[in-house]
């Protein structure tokens, strides 16, 4: 446990933080690109293929998601990157989910 608190060099005083405040994650985990970022929340989107009965077919559709965006990562998250997001409580009208960590970092970003 102390290798893990030398690793974190970052003070995190935020609440809806899942890795160091109060919010529980549960429930359906995705993983996509981050396509917008605003403050506190980013926006991704994922493919995923879905089967046509009638045309006995399968056709690949786009999903978006906002995700709360922790002030922890807020200088490590940027566009192009892939990350993985779990579902929380519900903190607004359109945030269910939140960020848990970034997978890979975009071909931009040295």
């Amino acid at each position: 446990m102390k290798n893990t608190m030398k690793e974190e060099k970052i003070e995190c005083n935020d609440r809806q933080c899942p890795i160091h405040g109060y919010l529980k994650t549960h429930g359906k985990s995705f993983e996509g690109y981050i396509i917008k970022k605003y403050n506190r929340r980013i926006v991704i989107e994922f493919e995923r293929t879905i089967y046509i009965k009638k045309y006995e077919r399968y056709a690949k559709k786009k999903t978006k998601l906002h995700a709360r965006l922790p002030k922890c990562m807020e200088e490590q998250a940027h566009i192009g990157d892939y990350v993985l997001v779990k579902e929380c409580r519900p903190l607004s009208k359109i945030i269910h989910f939140v960020l848990m960590k970034i997978i890979k970092k975009s071909q931009g970003e040295i």
